[in-house]
């Protein structure tokens, strides 16, 4: 498979890290993306790595694959800053879910229940145990829940080092290059079309995000649409007011190692609407200053919105497709950051060897057939 070629439509995070991985097994491998690489939502995300704190009742398999990634993190992280010589900000101090008053409290109870049923590590704690850990939430706090095996990094310096490392190892990127169409010939995809040139290729990976199903070839309606999140940054005093990522009722909070505090962020199904509203500032200062009042004086230093690639059942979609040598890479939703260390090695692998693994078996575009 080393002297195939591949040809990655999208350069996020998702894009960006299935390239290095290629690219290190000697690949001939180039990333296409639309505008600058990394620059979509996994730019606006907040960079947390929540298996433990975001676990849905429907969502077991994506519970494990989640917690497979958390496993595999420190390893990658490590691989990727040797690869890359750039910090990506990993953070292991874990995350905390709060409570306000007694409707939360009975939410998080059964949030609670519904974690230790999978088995997960977490701890629930009254409001003065919760504020022994994170002295400055709200006298309001009542409880909270304790994920300590959560992690987070620094999303923008990831795309950065992941940049820097496909390239080191030979990847081709070429930005601001709008992918026109997908050549399928005989039910096999062959290369990819810009402007009036074909780019031949063996292989093409589209993990081009809530953009993929715009790209012309792309079989039948794949099920992903953009999902628009609002989110701003505080700039903390020294020492940062909070060491660990909070999940309030009504926003997150989470502190990072260049004094930025970031919250965020609304849900909101706008399509490709980037708009930053009032409305939605307002409700995530409000819910943060709910639970963090000490945020009342700290400038705003950014706003800004991401478009999160929602799936149908707001599950990643990785593997082959229909189409002979065209494989899906996206609908990661709010776990792009999360998924990134085994999105890039399962597809990787499925690439050189042909075979999808139990481990994205759940994952693949059948499950919408």
């Amino acid at each position: 498979m080393t002297s195939k070629k591949v040809i990655i439509i999208g350069g996020g995070i998702i894009g960006l890290g299935i390239g290095w991985q290629l690219a290190k097994n000697k690949v001939d491998v180039k990333i296409y993306d639309k505008g600058l690489a990394g620059r979509g939502a996994s730019w606006a995300a907040a960079g947390m790595l929540s298996a433990l704190a975001e676990v849905n009742m429907q969502e077991k398999d994506l519970l494990q694959l989640g917690l497979m990634s958390t496993k595999l993190y420190p390893k990658w992280v490590e691989e990727l800053e040797t690869d890359s010589g750039i910090s990506v900000g990993f953070q292991n101090e874990g995350t905390l879910i709060v409570a306000l008053d007694y409707d939360d409290t009975e939410e998080l109870r059964h949030h609670f229940k519904l974690q230790k049923s999978f088995g997960l590590p977490v701890e629930w704690l009254n409001g003065s145990e919760a504020k022994n850990i994170e002295p400055s939430l709200s006298p309001r706090i009542v409880s909270a829940i304790s994920c300590d095996s959560d992690l987070q990094v620094d999303n923008r310096l990831m795309v950065e080092a992941l940049r820097y490392a496909f390239q080191k190892f030979g990847g081709d990127l070429y930005e601001n290059i709008s992918v026109d169409k997908i050549e399928i010939q005989n039910g096999k995809a062959i290369g990819i079309w810009i402007g009036d040139e074909m780019v031949k290729a063996d292989r093409i990976v589209v993990s081009a995000g809530c953009w993929s199903p715009l790209i012309n070839g792309i079989p039948d309606m794949l099920p992903v649409r953009p999902v628009k999140g609002q989110m701003l940054a505080l700039k903390m005093e020294d020492p940062p007011i909070i060491r660990k990522v909070i999940h309030a009722p009504d926003a997150y909070l989470v502190p990072k190692g260049d004094g930025r505090l970031l919250i965020g962020a609304t849900s909101e199904e706008q399509g490709f609407d980037l708009q930053i509203t009032a409305g939605g500032i307002f409700d995530l200062l409000r819910g943060a200053w709910e639970t963090l009042p000490g945020i009342y004086d700290f400038p705003i230093v950014e706003t800004w919105v991401g478009l999160r690639p929602g799936s149908r059942d707001n599950a990643p979609i990785l593997g082959t497709t229909e189409v002979e040598n065209l494989i899906l890479a996206t609908g990661h939703f709010r776990k792009g950051i999360l998924l990134v260390a085994v999105t890039s090695r399962e597809i990787c692998s499925l690439i050189i060897t042909g075979q999808t693994s139990d481990v994205i078996t759940a994952f693949t575009p059948a499950r919408f057939a």
